[in-house]
């Protein structure tokens, strides 16, 4: 219990942190196929991945979602949990392991508890493990690491009892599948297996020897173990492959493969001994030279330390012991089998550091012996005590502070260009966190200065000029996207994006097909296409879109909102109604259609509640020049003209070239009777817009009546309501 306490306050900060845009955007925020536990996302769970086979992860995050919704706490609190149950589990291992290492068994008391008691914490609360821990996506560490220790729990029990062992023999084999089905990185548990059987367990070599019967028997143990781990291998690799996540043989040569390696298990020792400069991301440099003075020192480090291990290997049988089990567990995720951009990474070392926190637990039994015989006796045990107290808290603050690291995108990444100014990566994740600040073209602009033919930055920063208005300079990098990446569906859509706002509905839509033929699944591409389609006047189709785009994504709130706008250009107010209603359950603070559910009020003829939807979509976005004019349109239709004069003079304020509102307040000026007045504005409408046809409309009237005398007309708000419902933004 109180290894569980430690481990759950040192990762206290964790539970504030929030998702994140490395993984959990695409894996649960963007993805709406795992909330639940019905048999629709069973089947995807079961039958998919990405990049990963991994259902039963997937399960807990669908009962996640039915405990929490999409409140990151839970979360955070799940995979908590799992850990704190890891590191009791751990603690039951160690005690086992060393209780088989111990001759005497007079030597096996509380000190034995205490050391077992250390190892667990030392391995719980390392900050290599926050990674695992504090990273949503990666609950695959801990639900793995957790059948992955009750594995071997139940197989060091079945041992132990020998014949009588079969039944738990067999649970520890189920528990190995159920830890290949979290995460396919414990396939290398049967080599550990086997490495436990010479030491501690002394079933293989030595007395026993490699051949004799007793020995053919632990090999015929292993069966089961080596089937299981063989087909999950399989699984993994067409996983990755599929995924292209795989790094190809043109970027890293097999000597760079082989200098990565090594370079990941010196890398993952420093860090296990100096936990300091933890990253998100070690990034692979663009080129690896093998003999490059920080590969030269991992070789000779590997080597020093592999001479040591042989050298000691009869006074501290441990040492091998824990040195191959590291190796053994690294091996599927070191530069031999290159997967991602990174050269290495913390989460890499949840299971591998378990060998290391085993052997400090028993370097602390030892010291313990040895000062119970010495003259010093107690003293010394005390100072043992308060080291190990020492390095415990030290690992713990550490840890503590690790986790704040987490805390939101934005923190993560300032934090990762900190430690490493050179990863375009990083530069370009933090560009995205800060899309809707002019700061994130800076962002972009580093990540291609470090890295040019980096294709993600290039579309992110076509992205957001898009979102300023830079529309050539946009399509410029969106095409050089293309060209570097033309599989690139993002870039297609964003293309497509850009033409749209260049008023080329039909170009677009070309993209738009584009980018849906590379992913089928792209929610924002039909709605898109939508938009293109409705602004061509061909709303039946736009519908079509807007539906499929909404059955790919039910929590899609723009695929709803479009639906919405176009229905109501069909004249069906109630069902737009309902589909900003939607709109707004899945997105609360949805401000566009609360403005639009307030047009198709008023067309209802409910002036009341139209203005309380303005009203409220104008608490949301206090600088909402729309949602100001529509309310003013509907004072004025109320006969309120001065109040609704008040409301277009905001607008105007918010957006000095908002045409609809200089014609709309001209509109009621010509109600009030002032047709002089009304002309000034209709004509700066038609000078900010020279097509708007209303305004023109307007302004002839106007006109008419300043030269006929004759009695003021009530202008006509038909064109503007259509053309409010159709872009309530402009």
């Amino acid at each position: 219990m109180l290894i569980a306490l430690v481990t759950f306050a040192a990762f206290l900060p964790a539970l504030h942190n929030q998702f994140v845009n490395w993984d959990d955007d695409e894996n649960l925020l963007n993805n709406p196929r795992y909330r639940g536990l019905g048999w629709t996302q069973l089947r995807w769970m079961w039958t998919t991945h990405m990049g990963h086979y991994i259902p039963l992860t997937w399960m807990t995050f669908g009962l996640d979602y039915l405990l929490w919704g999409m409140n990151p706490l839970g979360y955070h609190l799940t995979s908590l949990l799992l850990h704190a149950a890891n590191a009791v589990v751990f603690f039951f291992i160690v005690r086992r392991l060393l209780t088989r290492a111990l001759s005497s068994p007079s030597e096996r008391g509380y000190a034995l508890a205490v050391c077992a008691g250390v190892a667990a914490l030392v391995f719980a609360i390392h900050p290599l493990r926050v990674e695992s821990v504090a990273w949503v996506t990666e609950r695959r560490d801990v639900l793995s690491g957790l059948f992955y220790l009750v594995t071997i729990l139940l197989y060091l029990r079945a041992c132990e009892r020998g014949e009588r062992g079969r039944r738990g023999y067999w649970l520890s084999v189920t528990a190995f599948a159920l830890a290949l089905l979290s995460k396919s990185m414990v396939v290398n548990l049967p080599v550990v297996l086997l490495t436990l059987d010479v030491y501690p367990l002394r079933r293989l070599g030595g007395a026993v020897g490699w051949r004799s019967e007793c020995a053919r028997r632990v090999y015929v143990e292993k069966i089961p173990f080596v089937l299981l781990a063989a087909a999950a291998s399989a699984i993994a690799l067409m996983a990755q492959l599929s995924h292209d996540t795989m790094v190809s043989v043109v970027r890293l040569s097999a000597l760079g493969r082989l200098a990565v390696s090594v370079y990941g298990v010196s890398f993952y020792l420093w860090k296990t001994v100096a936990p300091v400069n933890l990253s998100p991301l070690y990034e692979l440099p663009p080129t690896v030279n093998p003999w490059a003075p920080p590969f030269l020192l991992s070789y000779g480090l590997v080597l020093a330390i592999t001479a040591i291990v042989l050298a000691l290997r009869r006074r501290v049988p441990g040492l091998p012991a824990a040195w191959v089990a590291y190796i053994v567990v690294l091996l599927p995720v070191l530069g031999i089998f290159q997967s991602g951009p990174q050269i290495a990474a913390d989460r890499y070392t949840y299971l591998a550091g378990l060998g290391w926190a085993i052997f400090v637990g028993a370097g602390l039994l030892s010291c313990w012996r040895s000062s119970r015989r010495s003259k010093t006796g107690t003293p010394a045990a005390w100072l043992l005590a308060g080291l190990a107290l020492c390095v415990v808290v030290g690992l713990g603050v550490l840890t503590w502070n690790q986790a704040q690291v987490w805390h939101d995108s934005q923190k993560l990444w300032t934090h990762a260009l900190a430690i490493d100014p050179q990863s375009s990566l990083a530069a370009n994740n933090l560009g995205i966190v800060l899309a809707q600040q002019a700061e994130a073209i800076e962002h972009f602009e580093q990540a291609l200065r470090i890295k040019p033919d980096y294709a993600d930055a290039h579309n992110n920063l076509g992205a957001a000029l898009v979102q300023r208005g830079k529309l050539a300079e946009a399509i410029e990098h969106l095409q050089q996207a293309l060209k570097i990446r033309p599989g690139n569906a993002d870039a297609h859509y964003n293309w497509g994006v850009a033409l749209a706002q260049q008023g080329k509905p039909a170009e677009a839509i070309e993209h738009f097909e584009q980018a849906l033929k590379i992913n089928p699944h792209g929610a924002d591409a039909h709605s898109h296409w939508g938009v293109a389609l409705a602004q061509q006047g061909r709303l039946a189709e736009a519908i079509e879109h807007f539906e499929q785009a909404a059955q790919i994504n039910p929590h899609d709130a723009d695929a709803h909102y479009h639906w919405g706008v176009a229905l109501a250009q069909q004249g069906k107010a109630p069902e737009a109604v309902e589909h900003y209603r939607q709109a707004l359950e899945i997105k609360p603070d949805y401000a566009e259609a609360l403005n639009n559910w307030g047009l198709a009020l008023a067309r209802q003829g409910k002036a009341a509640e139209a203005v309380e939807h303005y009203r409220q979509a104008l608490k949301i976005k206090p600088d909402f020049a729309a949602a100001l004019t529509n309310w003013g349109n509907t004072l004025a239709r109320q006969g309120k003209p001065a109040e609704a004069i008040e409301h277009y003079r905001q607008a105007l304020e918010i957006k000095p070239d908002f045409a609809d509102a200089h014609n709309n307040w001209g509109n009621a000026l010509a109600l009030q009777g002032k047709s002089a007045e009304a002309v000034e504005h209709y004509q700066r409408a038609l000078n900010l817009r020279p097509s708007f046809a209303e305004a023109q409309s307007n302004l002839i009237n106007a006109l008419q009546r300043l030269g006929t005398g004759k009695p003021e007309a009530v202008p006509s708000w038909k064109a503007k309501k259509a053309e409010k419902g159709r872009d309530p933004d402009q």
